[in-house]
C-alpha cells in the first residue's frame, strides 16, 4: 500500500528512477498535508526501505531533513466508577470477569488473556504478570470479590482439562525453552491458560490438538458492545479499564509510585498521566458562578 502511494505521489515514476529526494519528499507530503501520526510516518519510511533494500537491492544514503509528524499528547479515556459498574453489568460469563480482572487488577487485555493457573495465588491476594509489555514480570493486586468466581471458573476450565487429557491432547505451549527442558510440563494443570477457547485446534502439520487462550477480538468486541448497550458517550475499550483502575486508584489518595509499580510502568512520568484527568486541579474546583 505505502509503496503505491508513494508511486502515485510522483506521477507514476517507478521506484528504481526515484531515491532520496523523491522519499524525503513523500514523507513531508505525508507530516505536512496528511498530518499523519508519527508510528504512521515511521511505517511509510520502514515499507520504502524494505522496498530499496530487499526488493531493488539498492541502499539508501542520508534523506535530508524530513519534516517529521508531530506527536500529539493525548488523555486518556477513563470512566467514572458509575460507567464501570454499568458496564460490567451488561457483560456476562467468562467476558465478565476478564472486564473484571482487567479494571480490578489494572491488566492490559493480553495479559489478562495469557494468565496461567499458577499465575493466580488466592492465599496472598497476588496476580503475577509474566512477560509483560517490555517482557517484565510484575505482581498487582486480586481483587477479593473475584476469587469466587474465579474459582467456580477453574472449576470448569479443569474439567475440561481432565477430558483433554482423557482424549489424549490437553497441551498447552510453553514460553522460551522450557517445553524442551520439561516435555511433560505442558499437560500440567498449573501451565493451563485459565482462558481458554471453547474448542480445541489442530495443528495441521502434527495433527495434534489443544487449545490456546480466548482471541482478543472476542473480548474486544463484547466491552465494546457492552458500552454500546450502556449508552456510554465515550469510546470505551479493553484499555480503557486499564485507564479507570489507575485513575480511580490516584482518587482514592493511594501514592502515585504504588499505582506505578501496579501498572509496570518503568519510568513514572508514564504513570502521571493519569494525575491530569483526576478529579482534581481546574476539574475539581468549582466555579465561581457555581456559586452565585
Amino acid at each position: 500500500m505505502w509503496v503505491k502511494r508513494f508511486i502515485f505521489f510522483h506521477d507514476v515514476r517507478h521506484p528504481a528512477e526515484m531515491g532520496e529526494r523523491e522519499i524525503n519528499a513523500f514523507l513531508t507530503h505525508l507530516a505536512v498535508k496528511e498530518k499523519v501520526s508519527p508510528s504512521t510516518q515511521n511505517q511509510a519510511l520502514a515499507a520504502l526501505l524494505f522496498l530499496y533494500r530487499n526488493v531493488i537491492g539498492r541502499e539508501l544514503g542520508e534523506l535530508g531533513e524530513v519534516v517529521r509528524a508531530r506527536k500529539r499528547r493525548r488523555l486518556p479515556v477513563v470512566m467514572s466508577r458509575e460507567e464501570v459498574k454499568a458496564l460490567l453489568a451488561n457483560l456476562t460469563g467468562e467476558k465478565w470477569l476478564m472486564a473484571s480482572l482487567m479494571y480490578g487488577a489494572g491488566l492490559r487485555l493480553m495479559e489478562c488473556l495469557r494468565l496461567r493457573v499458577q499465575d493466580l495465588d488466592f492465599a496472598r491476594s497476588e496476580i503475577v504478570v509474566r512477560n509483560g509489555k517490555g517482557a517484565k514480570d510484575r505482581v498487582t493486586m486480586f481483587p477479593g470479590c473475584l476469587k469466587g468466581p474465579l474459582r467456580n471458573h477453574l472449576e470448569k476450565v479443569r474439567a475440561v482439562h481432565r477430558q483433554d487429557l482423557a482424549d489424549g491432547w490437553g497441551r498447552v505451549p510453553l514460553p522460551g525453552a522450557l517445553g524442551r527442558k520439561y516435555p511433560n510440563a505442558s499437560s500440567d494443570w498449573r501451565w493451563q491458560w485459565v482462558f481458554p477457547q471453547a474448542s480445541r485446534w489442530k495443528n495441521p502439520r502434527t495433527k495434534q490438538q489443544g487449545r490456546h487462550h480466548v482471541d482478543p477480538s472476542l473480548v474486544q468486541r463484547a466491552v465494546r458492545e457492552a458500552a454500546a448497550r450502556t449508552g456510554l458517550p465515550k469510546r470505551v475499550t479493553c484499555h480503557t479499564l486499564r485507564h479507570s483502575f489507575a485513575t480511580h486508584l490516584l482518587e482514592a489518595g493511594y501514592d502515585i509510585r504504588t499505582v506505578q509499580e501496579l501498572l509496570g510502568h518503568s519510568d513514572v512520568k508514564t504513570t502521571m498521566v493519569y494525575v491530569h484527568v483526576l478529579n482534581r486541579g481546574p476539574a475539581g474546583v468549582r466555579s465561581p458562578i457555581d456559586c452565585l
